[in-house]
């Protein structure tokens, strides 16, 4: 079996280190940090947003030891400015100052033309706004693959976006979810499961959700796992930035290995699940709310199961593709740890409950964070 090459683009919320509240300094924290990095350290939509990519690897280890050097690096630079990354799907505290959108001419474009999601009536950019995601590319493949490999996958996304779960809170609110930002991201155009298309019926689709002005560009397009417009990858976006980087890492050792496994039945013509459109949005509903800690639905049936035993249900069915990459018993290992633990969201709450207030759960997530 053919080891795939994998890569991660991190976001993170830049806080204020006395507040802890969001503050507009990326522009100045990436100036310091991505000095001879080649992209690596990017802006986003806000300035209150950083990014980080790494590059394509085949080595479990090696990426996280890159990821581990960069979010070091970032954070040194955040440092100086008396400020925080913070990986975190959407802000624990609102910010004290108006949010400002990075000053590049394609992001000027996008808050011109969905300013109903950008900004409130008064013009101030919207509070609730402000997500981050971690996204996980495998390759390389073409578009055809791309797209054939994620209607095998699909099914299997909301398993995964239930580990990844990480932001129960937002605007100093417990929102009742273990991923809001799932709720907030959706508001997007074209947020949601892949359609079921092929190379020529893509292309058409896309071209006419443009054409219509539905999106700005082909880059707009943000299935929960499309085909990369800049790098020839199947991108999987369902996932909140966590701050435990063991859990990047397995979710992207979960995503190469599912998708490994998965390739053999693309390349011998099997055909993709034909999961209905509704149980699919309702899983993904159900891993928002619940993560790890309720029920989802099950990949083949789509009846109830408990979440944690479809993660078990998706490493076996990954096994091929994870041992592979020799990344089998590492996976279980860090998969046996979140369970005892809990994931994301329920690890910030363990904080809120111990400490009383949410100055803590900022100071944990930024402390994991930069942890290196």
């Amino acid at each position: 079996m053919k080891i795939l090459t994998m890569g991660v683009e991190e976001e993170f919320v830049l806080v204020d280190r006395r507040t802890r509240a969001p503050v507009n300094r990326a522009p100045e924290v990436i100036r310091r940090a991505g000095a001879g990095l080649d992209e690596q350290v990017q802006a986003e939509f806000y300035n209150a947003q950083i990014e980080i990519c790494t590059r394509a690897t085949a080595s479990r280890s090696d990426l996280g030891a890159e990821l581990s050097w960069l979010r070091a690096r970032v954070a040194a630079a955040a440092r100086e400015l008396r400020c925080m990354p913070v990986a975190c799907g959407t802000p624990v505290l609102p910010p004290e100052e108006p949010l400002t959108v990075t000053d590049s001419e394609r992001y000027r474009l996008m808050a011109g033309r969905y300013a109903s999601l950008v900004t409130r009536d008064d013009g101030v950019a919207r509070d609730d706004g402000l997500v981050c995601g971690c996204h996980v590319h495998v390759g390389t493949l073409d578009r055809e693959r791309a797209l054939a490999l994620a209607q095998h996958m699909r099914p299997w996304l909301p398993v995964l976006q239930a580990l990844a779960g990480n932001s129960p809170y937002a605007g100093r609110h417990d929102t009742g979810y273990h991923s809001w930002r799932a709720v907030e991201h959706a508001r997007w155009p074209t947020v949601g499961p892949t359609p079921v298309l092929d190379e020529a019926q893509y292309l058409a689709h896309v071209a006419r959700l443009v054409g219509d002005g539905i999106l700005l560009d082909n880059r707009m397009v943000y299935w929960h796992a499309r085909p990369s417009e800049h790098v020839p990858t199947l991108e999987i976006r369902i996932a909140d930035a966590n701050a435990d980087l063991d859990t990047v890492v397995l979710l992207a050792i979960l995503v190469r290995g599912l998708a490994a496994t998965l390739l053999t039945r693309v390349d011998g013509g099997g055909p993709a699940p034909r999961t209905p459109m509704p149980v699919l949005l309702r899983a993904h509903r159900l891993a928002a709310v619940q993560g790890l800690t309720g029920i989802g639905l099950d990949p083949a049936d789509g009846r109830e199961r408990p979440a944690t035993d479809l993660l078990d249900s998706l490493i076996d069915l990954a096994r091929p593709g994870l041992d592979a990459a020799g990344d089998t018993d590492w996976a279980r290992e860090q998969w046996r740890r979140i369970r005892a633990v809990g994931g994301g969201a329920a690890r910030q709450r363990a904080v809120f409950r111990r400490y009383g207030h949410l100055n803590a759960v900022v100071d944990a997530l930024a402390a994991s964070t930069a942890r290196v």
